[in-house]
């Protein structure tokens, strides 16, 4: 019994615990959920609540009168919402993700991976997933961004159960066939532009390149202090020689 349960933990068929805050870390039912939400202790990956917007979005909301609201504001990049055109876009968003992504690597901890959710839900509007190589930077980050403020703005930050982002994004949309279009109820992952993920990733391998180097260099250190020690011992053993 106790196999049987552990196997289903998350899934659609597990009837106690939520498949959707399992997979995703949101679920649109919130606190009102029947089933459980089971919040980690510890994590890699820390969920950043709503803290991007996407002006383009703002025009696609389900409610009419917030829809006008928003259009008669002026876009974070200068103009209206209805003139940000996909290039504009694009270079915005980039900004906001280089922005978060570097400084979550200077003052936390290095990041595996870091995705934010295009959905309209207002359980995944904007959510920022954020997975650090150690679960301890994680945490710090957590205890840090919740003492912080974004854009006049208290930062809500938790740690999320999302480890596998496969798991959690749509196929559909990925393929560009999801017909629930931005109140999917799984990930849709808005992408950065090809030459900012090789920036920004590319740091990573190189960092990693530079440390292997570095454990080369300390190992082959070691190994010569070995060769001298032996052959002291020899001269030792050899010619009396203290």
């Amino acid at each position: 019994m106790a196999e049987y349960l552990a196997s289903i933990f998350g899934t659609e068929k597990d009837k106690v615990n939520c498949s959707f805050y399992f997979k995703i870390g949101a679920c649109r039912h919130g606190d009102r959920c029947s089933r459980l939400h089971n919040k980690p202790t510890f994590s890699q990956t820390i969920l950043i609540q709503n803290i991007y917007r996407n002006p383009q979005n703002s025009a696609q909301t389900a409610d009419a009168s917030r829809c006008e609201l928003h259009l008669a504001l002026p876009s974070i990049i200068g103009g209206f919402v209805g003139a940000v055109s996909d290039v504009e876009m694009q270079e915005h968003y980039d900004e906001f993700f280089e922005e978060v992504f570097t400084e979550m690597e200077e003052k936390y901890g290095e990041v595996e991976e870091m995705n934010v959710c295009d959905n309209l839900g207002d359980h995944l509007v904007g959510n920022v997933y954020v997975k650090f190589r150690r679960e301890e930077d994680a945490e710090k980050a957590v205890m840090d961004l919740n003492n912080r403020w974004f854009n006049g703005q208290p930062i809500h930050a938790e740690l999320s159960p999302v480890t596998d982002f496969r798991e959690a994004c749509c196929r559909q949309y990925e393929m560009g066939e999801c017909t629930r279009g931005g109140f999917c109820n799984f990930m849709h992952l808005k992408p950065i532009s090809r030459e900012l993920r090789r920036e920004l990733y590319g740091r990573r391998r190189k960092r990693h390149r530079s440390r292997s180097r570095s454990r080369e260099r300390r190992s082959r250190s070691r190994d010569r202090r070995r060769d001298r020690e032996r052959r002291r011992s020899r001269d030792r053993e050899r010619y009396g020689r203290f």
